[in-house]
């Protein structure tokens, strides 16, 4: 293996082309009933399109649809935070502006690990869990300046400020105590001190803006940057995968053979730094390169509506890791199933929707919705995760 075969390996499996055929193919293969671990009963597609369309116009009925993206947690309980953000950049031109939202987005999302159920964040008489609580906290915690080391400039994210951060710091801040514990409290800060290797976030600003980026070219920017952050081991000639993992079902040319790339988070941060963009006067083309977001939320829609079956029940008892290959292949059916239902939705709904849309308005709602129906919000699968994937 020559190091230009292992960049060059590494570079297919960060395109999102490679991701949809790789799912495209298991999909086919599961519904030829090849698949080892699910069966899939096309006719219940249209029940998880009905599902979609019918939370999609309860949250959005006049189908003005935001992206899905950390900014719509930003907006929990129906406060404009972005608008409280903007105050207090009263005076920055537009690309620091940019810099300050790009840093606030990128900590938040990779500080959006499960909360676990017990842990809480309260904002005045306002309380909130999970991925929205999370939100809040990480939102506060930075107009607070908790991640920068500069008290003159404290609406930035630098390399000291993460490195300096302590558990101790980080619990504060996002109150946690004895009667309110957040799970992986000591995960998340080991995260952020690895992004610190990274540098400054908002610096992508500086190295894509112009008059037009594609969306592609945002992610393969963070997967090129972030890529060694992530605790997975998986490589190619030392060179980190990410969220990319072995199954035996997939081929491919070369390095890239038996390797399924998903790249959940990366794109996940992707769709939530379109806005920062946008509102820098930047337009973001290419909005249908992303991929469907393979998650538990996602995921869980297709097993809750029967699209996905497991061939074993038993299997929603037993406890997973991210790289099992039964997770790899739910999360790669996932996107290549997201795909099809996108059009199904728009067809019910009478609009032609991004994929970015149809997942806010969405999927990723239907999913939580069935969730909490079902098992009191928990997902489908039992799966132990550190946080970087789910």
């Amino acid at each position: 293996m020559t190091a230009q075969d292992a960049a060059e390996a590494v570079a297919a499996l960060r395109n999102t082309a490679t991701i949809r055929d790789r799912a495209g193919h298991l999909l086919a293969r599961a519904r030829a009933g090849d698949s080892e671990w699910f069966t899939v009963d096309d006719d219940a597609l249209d029940v998880a399109a009905a599902a979609v369309a019918d939370i999609t116009r309860t949250n959005y009925p006049d189908l003005t649809i935001p992206y899905h993206s950390r900014w719509r947690h930003f907006e929990a309980g129906g406060v404009d935070r972005r608008a409280d953000l903007d105050a207090l950049l009263d005076g920055r031109d537009d690309a620091e502006r940019a810099r300050a939202m790009i840093d606030l987005t990128v900590v938040s999302v990779l500080l959006d690990a499960g909360a676990g159920p017990d842990w809480c964040y309260r904002e005045g008489e306002r309380s909130f869990t999970r991925s929205e609580g999370l939100a809040v906290a990480s939102f506060h915690a930075f107009t607070a300046g908790l991640f920068s080391a500069d008290p003159a400039d404290p609406l930035r994210v630098d390399a000291a400020g993460l490195r300096a951060l302590s558990t101790a710091r980080l619990a504060t801040a996002f109150q946690v105590d004895a009667t309110n514990p957040l799970v992986g409290l000591d995960g998340r800060v080991h995260l952020l001190h690895r992004l610190a290797d990274a540098g400054r976030p908002g610096a992508l600003f500086d190295a894509l803006a112009r008059p037009e980026v594609r969306a592609h070219d945002i992610l393969s920017y963070l997967l090129a940057s972030l890529s060694g952050i992530w605790p997975a081991a998986n490589t190619i000639g030392g060179i980190p995968l990410g969220d990319c993992w072995p199954h035996r079902a997939v081929s491919g040319p070369g390095l890239t053979d038996g390797w399924m790339p998903l790249h959940k988070l990366s794109q996940w941060l992707t769709y939530s730094l379109l806005e920062p963009f946008e509102w820098a006067g930047v337009a973001v083309t290419g909005l249908g390169e992303l991929t469907g977001l393979p998650e538990y939320r996602n995921g869980g829609l297709l097993l809750d509506t029967g699209v996905l079956l497991l061939r074993d029940p038993r299997w929603a008892a037993q406890p997973w890791t991210p790289g099992d290959e039964l997770v790899v292949e739910w999360r790669a059916l996932t996107v290549a199933l997201l795909d099809e239902l996108a059009g199904l939705v728009c067809g019910r709904l009478g609009a032609d929707l991004p994929l970015a849309c149809v997942l806010e308005g969405g999927t990723w709602a239907a999913g939580r919705a069935l969730a909490a129906q079902r098992r009191g919000g928990l997902p489908p699968l039992d799966i132990r995760s550190d946080g970087t994937v789910f």
